[in-house]
């Protein structure tokens, strides 16, 4: 008897359609498959972190203002520079976690290569920023991993939104950077052209990103989303002046 009801399972098992077999083997191999590519995103993600945070980061490009004589200063010029540059390196940590938490949530893998190719410019701020520093023997802000994992945070939120939503929060988010450095040019000490060359490279990076948000679909945020994201500017810069 055993073996007639083995003789039986198998010739059942034979004259299954094939399909049903195949679908079932196909549904057993996809969950481990799948949990794998989890775990591998999460690990590429939080050793960008890491990175970003704990690193020295890299530049293809050369350093701007690399030839310019180092100037001299007062006591306070240095300084002051020296926060200036701090709170440009905050700004950038803050637009890797951005750009990463958007690119986690974006739909289009076009507007996914746009993010990418954006953070890999922002980590040659971080690098240019982290040596001006260096030089002027300044430091960055103490609360850099609170600030990476807030804009994470806000990043995320905002590629849920949808493409067109983060695409405008980008945009947005360059414009402010744009007036941001723009102030900044007009507070560094007038010889310190090594920290200006870096601010105005900076500076045309950031423009091209939010021309490139626009041009691919970026949609215009309600003003009181736009006065939320100054308000918190603000609280960042005044905070990172002093930690």
């Amino acid at each position: 008897m055993p073996m007639t009801l083995g003789v039986l399972s198998v010739t059942a098992d034979i004259h299954r359609p094939c399909s049903a077999r195949t679908l079932s083997s196909g549904s057993d191999s996809a969950a481990p498959r799948k949990q794998h590519m989890l775990t591998d995103r999460f690990l590429i993600e939080f050793d960008k972190a890491l990175r970003t945070l704990f690193a020295p980061a890299a530049s293809l490009r050369q350093r701007p203002g690399s030839d310019e004589p180092e100037a001299s200063f007062s006591y306070h010029e240095r300084a002051h520079a020296g926060a200036l540059m701090r709170i440009n390196h905050v700004g950038e940590v803050c637009a890797q976690a951005l750009y990463q938490g958007q690119a986690l949530t974006c739909r289009d893998p076009q507007v996914r290569q746009a993010l990418e190719k954006a953070a890999n410019e922002e980590t040659e701020h971080l690098a240019w920023i982290e040596h001006r520093l260096s030089e002027l023997g300044g430091r960055t802000s103490l609360l850099n991993p609170v600030w990476y994992l807030g804009a994470l945070g806000i990043g995320i939120a905002a590629g849920k939104l949808g493409d067109p939503w983060s695409l405008g929060f980008l945009a947005e988010t360059e414009r402010q950077v744009e007036a941001h450095l723009d102030h900044h040019l007009k507070e560094l000490p007038s010889q310190d052209n090594r920290s200006r060359a870096i601010v105005e490279q900076m500076r045309l990076d950031e423009i091209a990103h939010a021309e490139t948000a626009m041009r691919l679909g970026a949609r215009q945020l309600p003003a009181s989303a736009i006065k939320a994201m100054r308000l918190a500017s603000q609280t960042m810069t005044h905070t990172a002046d002093y930690l």
